[in-house]
């Protein structure tokens, strides 16, 4: 990375800027799947891995960037046309 002169009364700036990046950065990016129960916690942890893996090969981001949130709803909780999942 080049070096530029920065003068002394400004440094704090640059730095407070790049601390901002990292932190921005490093919460992002946020995956969300919503599903209806029943999965295993085996199932959930294959795919943790398997949507945090291509999440950082597609977006050439750190592992430990990516986060995932699982919800669950129930199938009285969600419909389709009209209709509530529990139904049938």
């Amino acid at each position: 990375m080049p070096r530029v002169y920065q003068h002394p009364a400004h440094a704090h700036h640059a730095v407070t800027a790049r601390l901002q990046g990292i932190h921005e950065s490093a919460t992002m990016p946020v995956l969300r799947l919503e599903m209806h129960p029943g999965r295993t916690l085996e199932q959930k942890r294959a795919f943790v891995q398997e949507a945090t893996r291509v999440t950082v090969e597609t977006l050439q981001c750190p592992p430990d960037s990516v986060e995932i949130v699982i919800t669950e709803v129930a199938r009285d909780a969600w419909a389709k046309g009209g209709k509530l999942r529990s139904d049938g």
